[in-house]
């Protein structure tokens, strides 16, 4: 059996998330999600992809209604927060700033402290926003739109990367070959949803680096094998549409759920979690699940709507973080890039 990651058993901690085209903010209440506001930028699917001097100034316009909607559904003043965590990095710079120019304000006239919290490292602990929670050590998949990586989780803030994405991440995979189907933006909830009534057997795309002793993942491959496949099939876009969806998602998952499962038997972990945007995937959590319990381990994700960039778990990381007496000033900066492996 593994440790069990002492929760937060008391406070009131207001999150704040603005990284990229997601305005959001939770409240918690010890370790319970008593509520979570997420405003999303519909706005910029007809560009195809974030704009993010746009995004920047939808975050100034919501940001202070989701805040007053999120205290008002948790039955909570604003006088009685203890904390106010916000995502310092990584993200567009300019969302970036809005959140946490937004905390810092709360924090100074309130006078509670401010906590800075990583974007990446708050998806591995969003876990434990759920009734089943992993225990330590654990290894975390972090499959979302910029990021793909192998992590594991020794304690809060304290991690060793053993893979990640030599160039496109595997949500970027998905949008990018979503928008050669003509699928928009973002395409990877329709790529899920329609390769439900696909054959994934369709056209074996590559896999690459799947066998390799690396963990580090390569998904530009795989884009470009099925941009090639369309220049010389064009018909299929009609004809067999869902099929190549199909068959490109079972790439993406393969690789993936080959590579966590090989490192969880390399480094004796029993508990497999998967969280990011991508980990919303269906057959990405189907895969895991059952290639865990085959070799006797847990697979452990988030709620579709926890999965995504939310407040929830800037919130959880910042009340873990509180507890351990991290808290930042109001020098605290924002940075757009900014890896994991920082942390340690």
């Amino acid at each position: 059996m593994g440790t069990t990651i002492p929760l937060p058993s008391e406070g009131i901690v207001l999150g704040i998330e603005t990284s990229c085209d997601e305005t959001s903010a939770a409240v918690l209440r010890g370790s319970e999600l008593a509520s979570v506001i997420i405003s999303s930028q519909l706005f910029h699917s007809k560009y195809g992809g974030v704009i993010p001097e746009l995004a920047s100034r939808a975050h100034l316009k919501t940001i202070i209604p989701v805040i007053e909607e999120a205290l008002a559904q948790a039955n909570v003043s604003v006088k009685e927060l203890t904390a106010v965590a916000a995502t310092n990095t990584p993200g567009l710079m300019g969302a970036l700033l809005v959140g946490v120019n937004t905390a810092k304000g709360l924090a100074l006239s309130l006078g509670i402290p401010l906590i800075g919290v990583h974007h990446i490292e708050a998806h591995i602990f969003s876990a434990l926003l759920e009734a089943e929670k992993p225990e330590l050590p654990f290894l975390a998949l972090v499959v979302s739109g910029g990021h793909t990586m192998l992590v594991i989780v020794k304690a809060v803030g304290v991690y060793t990367v053993i893979g990640k994405t030599l160039d496109d991440a595997a949500g970027e995979a998905f949008d990018k070959v979503g928008k050669m189907l003509g699928l928009g933006y973002p395409a990877g909830p329709v790529v899920d949803r329609i390769s439900k009534t696909g054959n994934p057997n369709f056209m074996r795309f590559p896999r690459p680096m799947i066998y390799e002793t690396s963990y580090d993942f390569s998904f530009s491959g795989i884009k470009t094998s099925v941009l090639y496949y369309l220049r010389d099939h064009p018909e299929v876009i009609t004809t067999h549409l869902n099929d190549v969806a199909a068959s490109f998602q079972q790439a993406v998952v393969d690789v993936l759920v080959t590579k966590t499962i090989r490192a969880a038997k390399e480094f004796s972990i029993r508990d497999i979690v998967c969280v990011g945007g991508v980990s919303a995937n269906t057959a990405l959590r189907a895969a895991l699940s059952e290639e865990a319990s085959k070799t006797g381990r847990r697979f452990l994700t988030t709620r579709p709507m926890l999965s995504t960039d939310n407040a929830a778990m800037i919130a959880m990381l910042g009340a873990l973080k509180l507890e351990q007496g991290l808290t930042d000033t109001l020098a605290l900066s924002s940075q757009a890039r900014s890896p994991l492996s920082t942390i340690q």
